[in-house]
């Protein structure tokens, strides 16, 4: 993990410095700014691994910053934040953040979140593929790209894997449980909105429609399913 780069924006020193040790104690390079305004220059200048982000900062808040820097950024987005509501949560997902955790979750849980977030290839995909097709639809493992037709989709890491994982299992349902617990580690509480905000985000980006989507499919009660047909 040596040349994993970490940008922590953060305007709480003590906290900040805090979080950086921890981090740096486990083999991650992290560095520190405390200003929104001057964080947004430094990701898109450095382009670290992941970005770690507070949303109350000087200059330019945490939901402001991540929406800009996400269509010119591949990274991972954290939100890290003592706001705990739902709607910050989904908004912040919403805005392209790959994780939302709050200031209240032990050190060694947000070190497994930042790890299982740089995992590139699912575990527990029942297939050992590389490539899957699905009519004019590709999706590569190797190259960790997909395409629809001749279009190449703009994904962030987190997105890639979750379509991946869903095409991997293409005709089989996959609950929030499995999903997360392939992709993050962790369970399902019944509260977390990752997957689902996610989900969404996938469908705008393969076409698929939100009010009756056929790519994607929603089982009521079960999970998600990936189409094998209607895919043109």
């Amino acid at each position: 993990m040596s040349t994993v780069h970490i940008l922590l924006v953060e305007d709480d020193t003590r906290l900040a410095r805090l979080t950086a040790d921890y981090l740096s104690n486990n083999e991650f390079v992290v560095q520190i700014e405390s200003r929104g305004d001057k964080a947004e220059a430094r990701i898109l200048a450095e382009q670290p691994d992941v970005v770690i982000l507070d949303i109350m900062l000087p200059g330019k808040d945490g939901f402001e910053l991540c929406r800009n820097i996400r269509p010119l950024y591949s990274g991972i987005i954290m939100i890290f934040t003592a706001r705990d509501e739902d709607f910050d949560q989904i908004l912040g997902l919403e805005l392209g953040a790959d994780d939302y955790i709050t200031k209240t979750v032990q050190p060694r849980v947000l070190l497994a979140r930042v790890k299982a977030l740089l995992r590139r290839q699912p575990g527990s995909a029942r297939s050992d593929k590389k490539e899957l097709a699905f009519g004019n639809f590709r999706i590569s493992q190797t190259t960790r790209t997909a395409r629809s037709g001749e279009a190449e989709l703009d994904l962030t890491t987190a997105e890639f894997d979750l379509l991946w994982l869903l095409a991997a299992h293409a005709g089989s349902i996959l609950s929030r449980d499995e999903l997360l617990h392939t992709l993050r580690g962790i369970g399902f509480d019944g509260l977390d909105r990752s997957i689902d905000a996610r989900i969404s985000r996938l469908r705008k980006k393969i076409g698929d429609d939100s009010e009756n989507p056929t790519r994607i499919k929603t089982v009521r009660g079960k999970g998600y399913l990936f189409s094998q047909h209607d895919w043109r």
